[in-house]
């Protein structure tokens, strides 16, 4: 029985070189856009609210819930940030997820995590917000309305993180893109009715208990509640108690990669921390799992934080930077 996360993102050898290296190019470009609308659009009092999401989310993604065929999905949770927060603050808190997951757990390679961030931060960020924003025009800003947007917005982040998946192998000459995109598409439809639901349900719930987050991402808005913190943490590690119990059926990504015989693919990481989820020195599997889960959510909310601290401080210091003004009480 296993007890651990299924893995997740992109592992080396999926990926050519060359498309690798031109993706890490094109995702470090646009997280460094990230950083600079940020802290035009933020203010010191929304980050800690920045480093709770992304523990919410390290947490929420290892747990694996089953969809058809045997194949397991995750949360991805771009549309859920990007919904509070505004697309480039979303960015930058996906981004932390992404990359200590690719760091500490070597959960996708090194040099895919270029791929990894572009397909999952940047475009299920960006395309989530951009259809939230369209369909909430079209369904109007009633309670109704902004459920249905959300739940747009999540389906198409995962579907649309699947196509670019999907491109990039065909580019890196894994699977023609006859067969590749049908297949990612086909299984991560799926997996995103379960991303629409789950994000159109914390917005329901939001709009009860805490509407104020709701208009978190404006500028100059946000809460230091330090009751808002400790319980959003708190709620990141209950979360985490439930990742031993994830669904044991292979991710849509692994599903395909075994249908279409490139799983072999597949290399070992360049460095060995605390892979699969586990920490090595725990004998027993389920709690060796909760324990490194308890200790990745900890992690990706300290970088989270400081990622998030430091956009913000960097645009306060860069010369000629106009400081946020006051919003009326």
């Amino acid at each position: 029985m296993r007890f651990s996360p299924m893995p997740m993102h992109i592992p080396d050898g999926f990926l050519s070189t060359l498309v690798s290296v031109s993706i890490w190019i094109v995702s470090a470009v646009l997280v460094a856009v990230a950083i600079l609308r940020t802290r035009r659009r933020l203010g010191e009092r929304i980050v800690p609210l920045m480093g709770v999401l992304a523990a919410f989310l390290f947490a929420a993604q290892a747990i694996n819930f089953p969809v058809a065929g045997g194949t397991s999905g995750h949360l991805l949770g771009a549309a859920l940030v990007a919904i509070l927060l505004g697309p480039w603050p979303s960015v930058l808190v996906l981004t932390a997820v992404v990359a200590v997951q690719g760091l500490l757990f070597q959960d996708g390679g090194l040099l895919a995590m270029g791929a990894n961030i572009l397909n999952m931060a940047i475009l299920g960020s960006l395309g989530a917000a951009a259809v939230y924003r369209i369909a909430l025009r079209l369904a109007g800003q009633s309670r109704a309305g902004r459920l249905a947007s959300a739940f747009a917005a999540g389906w198409t982040s995962v579907v649309l993180g699947a196509v670019a998946v999907a491109i990039e192998l065909a580019l890196s000459g894994v699977s023609p893109v006859t067969l590749v995109l049908p297949a990612m598409a086909g299984v991560h439809m799926l997996i995103g009715l379960g991303e629409g639901m789950i994000t159109a349900g914390a917005i329901a719930f939001l709009q009860k208990v805490r509407p104020d987050l709701l208009h978190a991402g404006e500028a100059g808005h946000g809460t230091r509640s330090g009751a808002l913190v400790a319980g959003g943490l708190a709620l990141a590690l209950l979360l985490a108690l439930f990742s031993p119990i994830a669904s044991p059926f292979p991710d849509g990504l692994e599903r395909v990669a075994g249908d279409l015989g490139f799983a072999s693919r597949e290399s070992a990481p360049l460095l060995q921390v605390l892979g699969d989820y586990t920490l090595p020195f725990v004998r027993n599997p389920a709690i060796a799992t909760l324990l490194a889960v308890g200790v990745g959510t900890l992690v990706v909310f300290i970088v989270a934080t400081l990622v998030g601290r430091l956009a913000v401080r960097f645009g306060h210091r860069r010369p000629g930077a106009r400081p946020e003004r006051p919003r009326a009480s």
